[in-house]
């Protein structure tokens, strides 16, 4: 009969032998895999089939646009970093949020066609997911939340002017329902939960918004015909121009949200200018005030493009005492002189934005 103590010393010494192998081989696995892929890249490289050089470029170079367009956020709130009420926290509202606050403004989505329907799951789940979020965190901390929704929920409106009470004319399978349901289920959200929860919400229909600071190459009608312009490019309309649209200005959109916010009023409310302008008047009232020698190009109308949109505010003007201020020809001079010192800017940096057209079904574009 053997001892155990000479039984376990060689079973041991049998593990260890045993595992000297394994990483042996594991290590010699792992110097031939390095070795087929350096033989397989200089292969590559000296057959001329595939440069490692430009396949780095081409991946980096979308992350470099991606930076370019961070600096820019960034650059918008520079001048508040350090100020004691002033935090940024960056973070996807898709994700839960802890945080103590005694009022929300939920103003996260994109906003211009290019941008939502670039990625038209990320913009679901913003409008809805991110939504649930910040309701379940108004609810925990006892918050008011007032949403950004939109005039699009209205559609191609067949009542117009449009009023809060008008349920919309939308497409839910088109190419922009991603925001227009995405905005629609949002409000339906905030609703259940001051129903159910009692939760206090405040819902806001903005209409079309300009002003400094935006994006210059987000694809937005104000912010394309300003571009174009001052670029000397032609003005792109798309269709026959005669669709129209009603801008006001941003601060009247800020006193606007703070208004609405701050008081009792829990049913939605439409905050937009009046003033209705066709695309192609448009046009050429940004032409004149730039000083540009553009023509004006036309374009195959886009899909499910809004024909008719201008805000009823009588509701806004009885129950908040506001309505915009700002008259749109001084608004579009400011906003004319910050991009000119932002294409400046840029310049100086090596980097011209150029207008981005939405990515449409068939190569179509449109406006906001």
């Amino acid at each position: 009969m053997v001892s155990k103590g000479p039984l376990l010393r060689l079973l041991t010494a049998i593990n260890r032998r045993r595992m000297k192998l394994l990483m042996g081989l594991a290590f010699l696995a792992y110097v031939a895999s390095v070795w087929g892929n350096f033989v397989n890249m200089r292969s590559l490289q000296e057959n001329g089939d595939q440069k490692v050089e430009s396949k780095i470029e081409e991946a980096v170079a979308p992350l470099r646009e991606k930076i370019k367009d961070l600096e820019k956020r960034k650059r918008n709130v520079e001048h508040w970093i350090g100020h004691e009420n002033f935090e940024l926290i960056n973070h996807d509202v898709v994700e839960p949020l802890y945080i103590e606050v005694d009022q929300i403004y939920h103003l996260a989505s994109p906003a211009s066609p290019p941008n939502y329907m670039y990625n038209p799951i990320k913009t679901l789940k913003t409008n809805t997911i991110g939504t649930l979020n910040m309701l379940g965190l108004a609810k925990r901390v006892g918050a008011r939340l007032l949403l950004a929704s939109t005039s699009e929920v209205y559609g191609d409106p067949e009542v117009h002017p449009q009023n809060e009470d008008y349920w919309g004319h939308v497409n839910p399978i088109g190419p922009r329902a991603c925001y227009d349901e995405g905005k629609r289920v949002a409000e339906t959200m905030c609703y259940a939960y001051m129903k159910q929860e009692g939760v206090e919400v405040r819902v806001a229909r903005i209409f079309n918004t300009f002003g400094p600071r935006m994006h210059m190459n987000d694809g937005r009608v104000v912010s394309n015909f300003i571009l174009q312009a001052l670029q000397g490019e032609p003005l792109t309309v798309y269709g026959p121009g005669t669709q129209t649209r009603a801008f006001q200005y941003v601060s009247d959109l800020v006193n606007g949200l703070v208004a609405l916010m701050n008081s009792n009023v829990s049913s939605p409310v439409n905050l937009g200018n009046p003033e209705e302008h066709t695309i192609l008047e448009f046009a050429q009232l940004i032409k004149k005030l730039v000083g540009s020698g553009s023509e004006i190009q036309f374009l195959s109308e886009a899909q499910d493009d809004p024909q008719k949109r201008k805000p009823d505010i009588r509701k806004a003007k009885l129950l908040l005492g506001w309505e915009p201020v700002v008259p749109l020809e001084e608004g579009l001079n400011k906003a004319i002189h910050y991009f000119r010192k932002e294409l400046e800017y840029q310049a100086n940096n090596q980097y011209i934005p150029k207008p981005k057209p939405a990515r449409m079904k068939k190569g179509r574009t449109r406006h906001n």
